[in-house]
C-alpha cells in the first residue's frame, strides 16, 4: 500500500512534525512487513579466537601509549544517561497499595510465603541503613512530621515506600538513574554522574588537568542534571585537580520509529494518531557522531564503583584505549602508503596481514587474480574505517549480549557484540552457539572516529541496516510492534574494525536493581 493510500494529511504533517521524512518512514514500514533477518552465528568468540587476553607487559606497555595520546587531548567519554531509575524499583513498587498502616508482620508472612515482590520489601527493610539515600529518606521523613525509626519500629513500611519511590519524599523511581546516590564517599555522597566525573579524572583527563565528557539526557532531566554537574565538578574537580568540560545532547526526535499493528499497520492511539516509539539506543550513533570526538569512551552510566576500587577500572581503560592507538599507528601510515603507491606490492601485502589480525578480513575469491592497483583499493577500503577496542569479561550469568563470529549476508564472517533479541533460539545450531558463550559484553569500549587525515568519520556509512530488530509492546491494552535501530555496540558498528579484550571481572559492576548497591563494591570498605 502506497504512503498515499496509508497517511492523511494529518498524518502527513505529524510524521514532519517529528522530524522524520516519509521515506524513512516507509523504509521502517518496509521492514515490519519483511522482518531483519536474524544473526547468523557461526561460533562464540573465545581467547584466542575472537578474543585477544593481555599479560601484565601488555598492560603496561599500552597504558604507556595511551596516556602519551591523552595528555594531548584527544580522549573523552561519552555515557548514555537518559534512563530513568524505574527498573531499579520494579518489586518495591510492585507492593504498592498492598499493604497500609502498621503491616510489617502481614509483609513479612506474605514474604515466607515465597511472594517475591513482599520478599523484597523485607529484605530492603533490613537494609535500609546500608543504601545512601538514607539520611535523605530521614530528612524527607522528619519534614512530614515522622522519623524512620518510628515507622520501621511500629509497622509503617508503606509510608517509607512512599517517601523512597514518589513524589512525596525522594521520588527515586522517577528519577534519572544517573542522579540516584549510589555510594558513600566519606561524609559526602556520591551518585553516578559524580562517579563519571572521578573515573574520568583518573583516564580522559589531559596534560593541562582537563577532562571531557559527554551525556545523553532525557529532555525532562536535562535541567536536573545541570544542577546536579554544577555541585559535582566543584567537589570532583577539587579531590582530583580537573578541569571538566561536561555537556548533554538528547535523543533525536527524528530516531524515534513508527509503531505498527499485528498487521504491520500504523498504530494509532485513541485520538487516530501515529504512535512513535524511541529506536533503542542505536539512535545516538547520531549524537556520538556529532562529538567530532577522535579517541571517545563508552560506558554506561550505572557501572561505576567507589574511589578504593577505580585504581583498576582505569588501568584497564588505559589498556584498551592503547591498544586503540596501537592500531591507529600501524593502519593509519599503510592507509597512506595504499592511497599514494598503490601499485606497490609490499604494501598491499601488508595491508592483507593487517586486514586478518584486525577482524579476520580476507580477499575475495573475485579479486585473487587481479592486479595490485585493484586489491590496493579493496584493502584502503576495508581499513578505512572507525575503530573500536571492546572489553568483554567472563560470562557470570548476567543477562545481554556478547561476542560471536557472525557470517552476513555476502557470506563475510566477522566479529561482533549480538544481543538474544537477534538470535533466532528456535533453530537448534544457533541456540548451542548461543549458549556456549564464554564472555560477556559489559559496554566498555574505546572508539577511534577519526580517520588517518584526521576528519571525522561518517559514522552512518558502516551500519548493517540489516540488525534492526523488531519487539512485541503493548499501548492502552492493545498490542503492537516496535522497531529498533541497529543498536550503538551492536549493528551501528558493525562494519567498524573491531578487536575483542578479556578484561576482569571486577572492572564490571552495574546496578541493574536498588539491591545490586547492596554488594560489596559499593559498599564503604568499612562495612
Amino acid at each position: 500500500m502506497s504512503a498515499e493510500e496509508l497517511f492523511s494529511a494529518a498524518d502527513l504533517e505529524q510524521i514532519a512534525a517529528h522530524g522524520l521524512e516519509l521515506t524513512e518512514v516507509q523504509r521502517q514500514l518496509d521492514l515490519f512487513a519483511a522482518a531483519p533477518p536474524p544473526a547468523e552465528l557461526v561460533r562464540p568468540c573465545t581467547v584466542g579466537d575472537g578474543i585477544v587476553k593481555l599479560d601484565e607487559p601488555d598492560l603496561v606497555r599500552l597504558a604507556e601509549r595511551y596516556e602519551n595520546a591523552a595528555a594531548c587531548g584527544r580522549a573523552m567519554k561519552f555515557v548514555p544517561a537518559s534512563g530513568a531509575a524505574t527498573r531499579m524499583f520494579k518489586s518495591l513498587l510492585a507492593t504498592r497499595g498492598r499493604f497500609a498502616g502498621p503491616d510489617a508482620p502481614r509483609l513479612t508472612a506474605e514474604a515466607c510465603r515465597r511472594d517475591d515482590a513482599c520478599a523484597d520489601v523485607v529484605r530492603f527493610f533490613t537494609h535500609l541503613d546500608e543504601f545512601a539515600f538514607v539520611d535523605d529518606l530521614r530528612n524527607s521523613l522528619v519534614a512530614a512530621g515522622t522519623d524512620l525509626e518510628h515507622c520501621r519500629r511500629d509497622g509503617f513500611w508503606d509510608i517509607v515506600l512512599e517517601h523512597v519511590l514518589t513524589g512525596v519524599g525522594l521520588d527515586l523511581a522517577s528519577r534519572p538513574k544517573g542522579l540516584i546516590p549510589f555510594h558513600r564517599c566519606g561524609d559526602r555522597i556520591r551518585t553516578p554522574l559524580a562517579e563519571h566525573l572521578a573515573e574520568a579524572a583518573g583516564y580522559v583527563r589531559d596534560r593541562e588537568g582537563r577532562a571531557a565528557l559527554h551525556l545523553t539526557v532525557s529532555p525532562e532531566h536535562r535541567l536536573g542534571f545541570a544542577d546536579a554537574l554544577a555541585a559535582a565538578t566543584a567537589e570532583i574537580g577539587a579531590a582530583f585537580e580537573t578541569t571538566f568540560t561536561v555537556d548533554f545532547s538528547e535523543q533525536h526526535r527524528s530516531t524515534d520509529t513508527i509503531a505498527v499493528d499485528l498487521d504491520n499497520r500504523p498504530f494509532r492511539d485513541e485520538a487516530g494518531r501515529l504512535v512513535f516509539r524511541p529506536g533503542g539506543h542505536g539512535a545516538l550513533l547520531i549524537n556520538l557522531a556529532k562529538l567530532h570526538g577522535d579517541l571517545v569512551f563508552i560506558k554506561n552510566i550505572d557501572n561505576v564503583v567507589p574511589d578504593r576500587l577505580k585504581a583498576e577500572t582505569c588501568r584497564w581503560k588505559k589498556a584498551l584505549g592503547g591498544l586503540l592507538v596501537e592500531i591507529q599507528d600501524e593502519v593509519f601510515p599503510l592507509l597512506r602508503q595504499l592511497e599514494e603507491q598503490p601499485d606497490d606490492a609490499a604494501v598491499v601485502a601488508r595491508a592483507a596481514d593487517c586486514g586478518w589480525r584486525y577482524g579476520c578480513i580476507e580477499l575475495p575469491a573475485a579479486l585473487a587474480g587481479s592486479g595490485t592497483v585493484a586489491r590496493a583499493a579493496f584493502w584502503f577500503e576495508r581499513l578505512h574505517r572507525p575503530v573500536r577496542v571492546c572489553g568483554m569479561v567472563k560470562n557470570d550469568g548476567e543477562p545481554g549480549g556478547g561476542p560471536f563470529w557472525v557470517r552476513d549476508g555476502q557470506g563475510r564472517v566477522t566479529p561482533q557484540i549480538v544481543e538474544s533479541a537477534q538470535v533466532d533460539h528456535d533453530v537448534d545450531l544457533q541456540e548451542c552457539a548461543w549458549l556456549a558463550a564464554t564472555h560477556f559484553n559489559p559496554v566498555d569500549l574505546v572508539c577511534g572516529l577519526r580517520d588517518f587525515r584526521g576528519r571525522p568519520f561518517d559514522l552512518s556509512r558502516f551500519v548493517d541496516p540489516a540488525t534492526a530488530f523488531i519487539s512485541r509492546k503493548s499501548a492502552g491494552g492493545r498490542d503492537l510492534k516496535a522497531l529498533e535501530h541497529p543498536g550503538l555496540w551492536n549493528g551501528a558498528m558493525a562494519r567498524w574494525i573491531t578487536l575483542f579484550v578479556e578484561v576482569p571481572l571486577p572492572t564490571f559492576n552495574p546496578v541493574k536493581t536498588v539491591f545490586d548497591l547492596l554488594r560489596p563494591e559499593h559498599q564503604p570498605a568499612t562495612l
